[in-house]
């Protein structure tokens, strides 16, 4: 271990899928002596390794990696609920005196982890009404009246994301403001734990041939097989699991959808969306200190973005 500041401070990598994100995290875990958090909303879930690009064993270099397989593909993703177990290995590290090293690309839970942000209670009755009006009418209708009460959530959700309009049309219900009030501007002084927050760039062109690589090696990899198996666990019944990107399409395909061919070009298709919303997300908060990924293998992995980021990490706080 080197260069390690002396008072240890949470440290998050950030931006879109596919840019090196994971390798970075592990550097400078290695680098530093601390543990990589993950902030990566499916690679929380059991099974699924493939399809999230969860590191191997091998690959993660010795770090300990917290907050992998947790839920069951069962269990519906929350916000909260992260929020409370990221913090419990945040706190824990910094009492250790070692750095947290937060990685993912999954913007709120990062928010959750790091800013002093309170997420809306749930109300079972709301919830029960709103999720039987998406399974009678579908997501569109929902999608309209929420842009209507909230145009900021909206523009921020798929219109065929039916469990997050579900969220935002809850919250609104249930606080009386919209889905956006709830979360403070980015830039805002809101920071629980000191952080530097690295964010790892990569030029369009280079990004979307990494995430075409990443799908069609997910398929050699078995990624068929990993979704039939976790399917028999209960996938499909899973509201977050079984939405995620690449099980969704496979799930079609296999339920005689689409072809499987169809389904990875449409994963691919739908990664690149994705990643276009991660950039989008990170790059609204100036909090974010862009590094650019594109060197090396998969550009995370490299001494000079290893080092780059590093000299991050020693800079005092301004922001």
């Amino acid at each position: 271990m080197k260069n390690a500041p002396s008072t240890p401070r949470v440290i998050a990598v950030v931006g879109p899928t596919a840019a090196g994100k994971s390798d970075l995290g592990v550097a400078l875990a290695q680098r530093l002596g601390g543990e990589v958090v993950n902030a990566d909303s499916m690679q929380l879930y059991r099974g699924m390794d493939i399809g999230t690009a969860k590191l191997t064993p091998a690959e993660r270099g010795g770090v300990p990696h917290r907050l992998l397989d947790v839920w069951d593909v069962t269990v519906a993703a929350s916000v909260a609920e992260y929020q409370r177990l990221a913090r419990a290995e945040i706190d824990r590290l910094l009492a250790e005196g070692r750095h947290p090293v937060l990685v993912g690309g999954s913007g709120l839970y990062v928010r959750g982890a790091v800013d002093a942000l309170e997420f809306p209670g749930t109300d079972p009755q709301v919830r029960a009404r709103l999720e039987e009006e998406l399974a009678e009418r579908g997501s569109g209708p929902l999608h309209e009246r929420l842009a209507s009460a909230d145009p900021q959530a909206a523009r921020a959700i798929l219109p065929s994301n039916g469990r997050r309009i579900v969220r935002a049309l809850e919250v609104i219900t249930i606080t009386g403001r919209p889905f956006t009030a709830n979360l403070p501007g980015p830039g805002a002084e809101q920071g629980a734990y000191d952080t530097v927050q690295i964010g790892v760039r990569v030029e369009r062109p280079e990004l979307d041939r990494r995430i075409t690589r990443r799908v069609d090696r997910m398929w050699e990899s078995g990624l068929v097989e990993e979704v039939r198996t976790l399917e028999a666990g209960g996938l499909r019944e899973g509201r977050t699991a079984a939405r995620a990107l690449g099980y969704q399409q496979v799930l079609a395909a296999l339920a005689g959808e689409c072809t499987m061919d169809e389904a990875r070009a449409e994963t691919v298709r739908a990664t690149k969306r994705f990643a276009r919303r991660q950039e989008s997300w990170f790059r609204r908060d100036p909090r974010v200190h862009w590094l650019s990924g594109d060197s090396g293998c998969d550009g995370g992995g490299s001494d000079r973005l290893a080092a780059d980021a590093l000299s991050l990490v020693e800079r005092p706080v301004t922001a």
